[in-house]
């Protein structure tokens, strides 16, 4: 237990953790513009925002309307913390959502949730509209609608910096292609889980874009439209989250206690990895020199998925130990010494 309280001490004092996947910030923090302040203007915009919150959380186009969340949506206000406005443009009713009672509702309905530990996206984005070609890279003025929409969907995003070499790469035929090894050689200085390659076109003012997603061994790719940039941007983000969690959701009544067994921790780890289960309700059970083995609640696919975001690779099940043979030379009524039995939960190693 000592060791176990100076392992959580020590890990507060960390400032930073390596790491992939990111907890999203302001995840129940819904942003809805509004064309004024009346009454009227903003029910209209609590439910949107209510609707925006639920595919954030659930990745389901179908869950808002579901029969479960019928007295939420008569009454939105139960789960809301605070709201206010924010000056535009576009002047936007800011909805702050309670998690806890949030996600008792969502419980309650039977809806699937995706909690907040999600991964990071490199988005190679390319815009060809009636001004030229251009690669979207970090701190240009068309990078913004890209953010906001990646923070409207509950994605975190990361872009390149748009350099020349990273221009000569993210072509329009290698993001359209479905061959990722050109973006995967330019990304892998920035880190991310995920590539996300979008090729954008303007046609008679309208947008729409071919995208494809690569996560782990999961490929994904699907087209999207919108009246401007920002439409576009924020209808490919809606696509990336509908993809991206069913990989990641808890199902009600899906999950059991589950004994997680993790090996090569260190403090760095340690750290990392309570945040990553931090939703699957971990308990410390024991630690044995650099193998620590966790209670957590989840299912084991959902499990999988988030300790492959963490880059660790699950190990094959224990063997059985062997029999502990019989002494002859024992005294008579001695009890045999038992047989170790073999951990028959999951286990990982960094």
């Amino acid at each position: 237990m000592r060791l176990c309280k100076y392992l959580l001490v020590s890990c507060l004092t960390l400032l930073s953790l390596s790491g992939h996947a990111e907890t999203v910030k302001n995840l129940y923090q819904v942003r809805e513009p509004v064309s004024g302040q009346s009454t009227d203007e903003r029910t209209q915009a609590v439910q949107r925002a209510l609707e925006t919150l639920v595919l954030r959380l659930t990745g389901d186009p179908k869950a808002f309307e579901s029969a479960g969340l019928a007295e939420l949506r008569n009454d939105p206000q139960q789960i809301i913390s605070k709201f206010g406005y924010e000056a535009g443009p576009p002047e936007s009713l800011l909805v702050d959502f309670d998690p806890a009672t949030t996600d008792r509702a969502l419980r309650k309905a039977g809806l699937a949730q995706w909690g907040s530990n999600r991964p990071t996206i490199l988005g190679w984005w390319l815009n060809d509209g009636s001004e030229g070609s251009s690669l979207v890279g970090d701190g240009q003025g068309s990078a913004q609608p890209l953010r906001r929409a990646a923070q409207h969907r509950g994605l975190p995003l990361r872009l390149p910096l748009a350099d020349l070499n990273e221009q000569l790469v993210a072509t329009a035929e290698h993001l359209e292609g479905t061959d990722p090894a050109p973006l995967r050689a330019a990304s892998a200085r920035y880190g991310a889980d995920a590539l996300l390659a979008v090729h954008a076109t303007e046609a008679s003012g309208q947008w729409q874009a071919k995208w494809n997603l690569w996560l782990l061994d999961q490929h994904q790719q699907g087209t999207a439209q919108g009246a401007d940039p920002a439409a576009l941007a924020d209808a490919v983000m809606l696509a990336v989250n509908n993809s991206l969690a069913p990989r990641f959701v808890a199902k009600p009544g899906a999950s059991s206690v589950i004994l997680l067994q993790v090996q090569g921790m260190n403090l760095e780890r340690y750290a990392e990895l309570g945040r990553v289960l931090e939703p699957y309700g971990s308990r410390l059970k024991v630690v044995d020199g650099s193998t620590i083995t966790y209670q957590v609640t989840g299912s084991a696919d959902q499990l999988r998925a988030q300790l492959g975001l963490a880059k660790l690779q699950e190990l094959p099940a224990e063997a059985p130990a062997a029999p502990i043979p019989v002494n002859p030379a024992a005294a008579p009524g001695t009890t045999p010494a038992a047989t170790p039995q073999p951990f028959t939960g999951m286990r990982f190693r960094w």
